[in-house]
């Protein structure tokens, strides 16, 4: 109850703040009845459901959603997420293959309004979205709900230790919790959850591949930008990184003057904030949704599209992955892992704190500090071909060993679900 009336009274703050991000992302300001369960005519009941926050949790729920169509060809799939940036990647990752809506806010009378529309059979959550409303109306209706590629770290594991009566109450109406390693199962062991409700299967993220016409695709794009240049391409950046990194750029082009730099920042709102950034450092720059093809003379493109990262990275020489030199816990590396190449990253990556460990310890990962350790591993790598190969081969060798979860969390859904079709 007094969950309930928090949740309540919070909500005038939560409109201020969808507007307050609706000034430089007006997506914010879109839709708002499908966030208090009004989605008539937007969904199939009767299907699959799977909620992933936001860009992050659904480029992993990628392969599985495709996973999941191919199975089940006849179950409606209804994929909800809570931020526009989520929302874009959906729809183009499936078009109208899938259903999408915002995933409501966690009040009793919007969950129940949602759930009649969808009417899922089996609910999925990627990685660790606990509201209690959902999960307690999912239980009072008999629907499996079940949170894949779960993790938990030490500081939230900490935060749910303070409402403990709380959150075990919760624990005990989840159908089933699949942890990502042993760490994170045990931490939700501490949190009220029994063991017959949980399983460890790995990482999801692993579980992403270069498709043949990828390849193809990145191969044509790189003969066309850059056929005689080498290029090198910065992820996922976040406010104050851009900084660092042009500086990084500016000295790198006193030794490789040919030197191409692809800066695709992490959210679509900073997009034209990167590119007056560029511009007022003095490079010149191209945006990639203008569709022109680099000249010799360009130095920086912004990459401001949506769904084209993996594309990105083929066309590289390394990456240097964001969110790592500024304190925001670092973003995946798998995507360049997948690709190959050699992968920087700051010292900032909790939240991929297993991934980064497991590439640091087989020779696949590069920590810089700052622009001084970052333009000397890049000269290095640009400067040494086989110093490239060691450190991209080692990065997709951790990829591959590590897959393999996808299919282990096929088969275990088959029991919550129809006769899967082969």
């Amino acid at each position: 109850m007094i969950y309930n009336i928090i949740i309540i009274l919070i909500q005038p703050l939560v409109w201020i703040q969808l507007l307050w991000r609706s000034r430089k992302a007006p997506a914010y300001r879109r839709r708002w009845a499908e966030r208090y369960g009004f989605c008539q005519g937007k969904v199939k009941p009767g299907g699959i459901m799977l909620h992933s926050v936001s860009v992050g949790e659904t480029l992993t729920a990628i392969p599985l959603l495709r996973a999941l169509r191919h199975c089940y060809p006849l179950l409606p799939i209804t994929v909800t997420t809570m931020t526009p940036t989520g929302s874009e990647r959906v729809q183009s990752a499936f078009g109208k293959e899938v259903y999408h809506v915002y995933l409501p806010y966690d009040l009793p009378g919007a969950m129940s309004r949602f759930l009649n529309q969808v009417n899922p059979k089996l609910v999925i959550i990627m990685e660790t979205e606990l509201w209690p409303n959902l999960i307690k109306a999912l239980n009072q209706r008999g629907i499996p709900l079940i949170v894949a590629n779960a993790r938990l770290s030490i500081s939230s594991a900490a935060g749910y230790k303070k409402f403990s009566g709380f959150f075990s109450g919760i624990m005990r109406n989840i159908t089933l919790i699949i942890a990502q390693n042993e760490e994170d199962a045990a931490r939700f062991l501490e949190l009220g959850l029994k063991k017959k409700q949980l399983a460890v299967m790995g990482n999801l993220k692993f579980d992403i591949s270069v498709t043949p016409e990828l390849e193809a695709k990145a191969l044509m794009l790189r003969r066309q930008w850059a056929p005689r240049r080498q290029v090198w391409i910065a992820t996922s950046t976040h406010d104050g990184e851009e900084t660092l990194l042009l500086k990084a750029h500016r000295q790198l082009l006193t030794n490789f003057p040919d030197l191409l730099l692809i800066l695709v920042p992490r959210h679509p709102e900073r997009f034209l904030l990167v590119r007056e950034m560029t511009m007022k450092a003095g490079f010149n720059c191209i945006m990639r949704s203008s569709g022109e093809i680099p000249s010799s003379n360009t130095q920086v493109v912004v990459g401001d599209t949506m769904g084209e990262l993996m594309l990105l990275y083929g066309i590289a020489d390394l990456a240097f992955v964001g969110g790592s030199l500024v304190e925001r816990g670092g973003h995946n590396p798998l995507e360049a892992a997948a690709h190959a190449i050699p992968i920087l990253m700051g010292p900032y990556t909790l939240n991929f704190r297993d991934i980064c460990r497991k590439l640091n310890k087989a020779g696949g990962l590069i920590t810089v500090t700052d622009v001084v350790t970052l333009v000397t591993s890049i000269s290095a790598l640009l400067t040494n071909k086989d110093c490239r190969l060691y450190y991209g081969c080692h990065a997709v060798d951790v990829l591959r060993q590590n897959q393999g979860a996808l299919q282990r969390l096929l088969h275990l859904l088959e029991s919550y679900l129809p006769q899967r079709n082969h």
